[in-house]
């Protein structure tokens, strides 16, 4: 395992300032997941970290040593990319074990670490099979897999579960961080997927034009997300408040108690942290079923959209409020 260091990089293509002087550390042995939407510098970001792009400005420290000059080769650094690259004239088993006969390991302790991983992956039986003669899941077993056999320090993942449904990428989470509780290497995962992110790393990073905005725990990013941006793009809900009286915050019949003397303020809710009770009245516009209940779109009074999600509709128009919500500035 590896602690890693970004300080201060910056990198520009052309006029395009892909990165910032962003500043990041992710701990030893720890899964971190950077989240933002498209170009706001998430894969740069990767790309350089795992010596595949070198930055205009500033360091990549590896537990201490600087590799910003290092070529990926000599980084130990394992990759599963969002096209997955994985070499179409050779079988499962030969992919999983090119990293492992390029690190100089024998043909014989290639295939028995090999096996190994074919196993842990659930793919034992398909060896023998080519690329192209896989599901796109077992595609990706086979990616990580390979990435993951030579025991790399790090594990960078670009995007690698997009083009998956959504019962196969969350079978294939849960497998990847059952990998991590059995081996503990410290992982990187791109993504602009919130749901994604939070399911299989520790600490979250949120990106936007080039810079990292937010970054922490998850549950202190997503509880606490501090600016409009990061918590519109987590999934949150915005409403304003006026001072009531004495701290005392208020929209209709939606109450809440804060510091006084601020006129007004903006609190976020999620749309699974909203239950029917006096608060502010809507009118649904949309719905569909969600599991065990329903995604539900409504219209405020001032003509402001949002989703919640509920176990029932009880009739088109009702009001609403948050169990839990945080203050956005």
């Amino acid at each position: 395992m590896a602690e890693i260091r970004v300080i201060n990089i910056s990198k520009r293509f052309g006029e395009t300032v892909a990165l910032n002087g962003v500043n990041l550390f992710i701990p030893n042995g720890i899964i971190m997941a950077v989240v933002g939407p498209s170009g706001s510098g998430k894969t740069t970001l990767l790309r350089i970290i795992a010596g595949l792009e070198t930055p205009d400005s500033g360091k990549v420290m590896f537990s201490g040593r600087d590799v910003t000059q290092l070529p990926s080769s000599v980084r130990n650094v394992g990759m599963v990319f969002q096209d997955l690259a994985l070499f179409p004239h050779m079988t499962v088993l030969e992919n999983v074990m090119f990293g492992l006969e390029a690190r100089g390991l024998s043909r014989k302790e290639s295939i028995r670490i090999a096996k190994e991983f074919i196993e842990i992956l659930k793919l034992k039986g398909l060896e023998s099979r080519y690329p192209h003669q896989l599901s796109g899941g077992q595609q990706q077993r086979v990616a990580i897999a390979r990435a993951l056999a030579p025991n790399p320090d790090i594990l960078l993942l670009d995007e690698p579960f997009g083009s998956l449904d959504a019962k196969l990428k969350e079978e294939l989470l849960w497998e990847l961080k059952r990998l991590w509780v059995e081996r503990r290497f410290t992982a990187l995962h791109v993504t602009h997927d919130q749901v994604e992110a939070m399911s299989l790393a520790e600490r979250l990073a949120v990106m936007k034009d080039g810079r990292i905005v937010r970054e922490g725990s998850v549950s202190e990013v997503v509880t606490n997300p501090r600016d409009e941006f990061v918590a519109r793009f987590l999934g949150a809900n915005i409403i304003e408040l006026k001072e009531r009286d004495g701290g005392l915050y208020s929209l209709e019949n939606l109450t809440v108690l804060y510091r006084k003397g601020l006129q007004a303020i903006r609190i976020g809710f999620y749309p699974e942290d909203v239950e029917i009770g006096p608060g502010i009245k809507v009118k649904v516009t949309a719905s569909s079923r969600h599991r065990s209940g329903y995604r539900v779109m409504v219209r405020d009074g001032w003509g402001s959209q949002f989703e919640i999600w509920l176990s029932s509709i009880p009739k088109e128009t009702f009001e609403i409020k948050p169990k839990r919500w945080f203050l956005v500035k």
